[in-house]
């Protein structure tokens, strides 16, 4: 009896740790992603020159984007970066979140040749190699919400690309702000990983650099 006791308490405890193992990697990963030692500003006036803003997408006609577009828009105004790179999900031919967000730059006074598009940012990995592969940024300020900023910049920094970030918080998210937080968790491993297999992005293309005068810069392969 004692012994089938110990037998039961050693498998119990073996149960335990192949439980806690899993979260103990995983938070790990999530800390590596997130407290990165980033730059990042909440001030346009305090953000340093940079070649270019990578505006990241979200779902046409939200908050999100919104405060996404007045943010870069403000930077741009500002004379801290020269264009806008609006990149996000074109998956559809209905659905267009860079042309979404072009519009509402271009209404709020941006020129048209100031803003370039893509449209395989599908995922913040697509967008961040695609900014370097395909449209030639070897800079870049990072136009985000700040709960997304540290996954983008992780990415960046492991892929080559020079950036600091803009927190594009304009206003409260509500409810749905909890949502975010627990979503970057498990997009923080996501991007571990990606960073870590050297994944591809699921479109590449032909190089369209924003700056046509000067030479595309080689993705880092980690």
């Amino acid at each position: 009896m004692v012994a089938s006791a110990q037998i039961k308490s050693k498998r119990g405890w073996i149960l335990v740790w192949l439980l806690l193992v899993p979260f103990i990697a995983f938070g790990s990963i999530y800390n590596t992603v997130e407290n990165g030692n980033y730059t990042i500003y909440s001030d346009v006036r305090q953000v340093p020159n940079m070649p270019a803003a990578v505006v990241f997408g979200a779902g046409i006609q939200s908050r999100e984007a919104h405060d996404r577009v007045v943010t870069a828009v403000s930077l741009y105004k500002s004379g801290k970066v020269k264009k806008l790179l609006m990149t996000g999900d074109n998956g559809h031919v209905s659905y267009n979140e860079p042309e979404a967000m072009k519009r509402d730059a271009m209404q709020l006074g941006v020129p048209a040749s100031d803003i370039a598009c893509d449209y395989a940012g599908f995922r913040t990995y697509d967008s961040v190699y695609r900014a370097i592969q395909i449209f030639g940024l070897d800079k870049a300020v990072l136009v985000t919400q700040r709960y997304h900023l540290p996954r983008a910049m992780y990415l960046a920094r492991h892929l080559g690309l020079d950036v600091v970030g803009l927190d594009a918080s304009v206003q409260s998210y509500g409810k749905i702000q909890s949502w975010y937080d627990l979503r970057e968790i498990g997009a923080a491993q996501a991007a571990w990983l990606d960073v870590a297999i050297g994944r591809k992005p699921k479109f590449l293309g032909k190089k369209e650099p924003i700056f046509p005068e000067q030479s595309i810069v080689p993705v880092t392969t980690p």
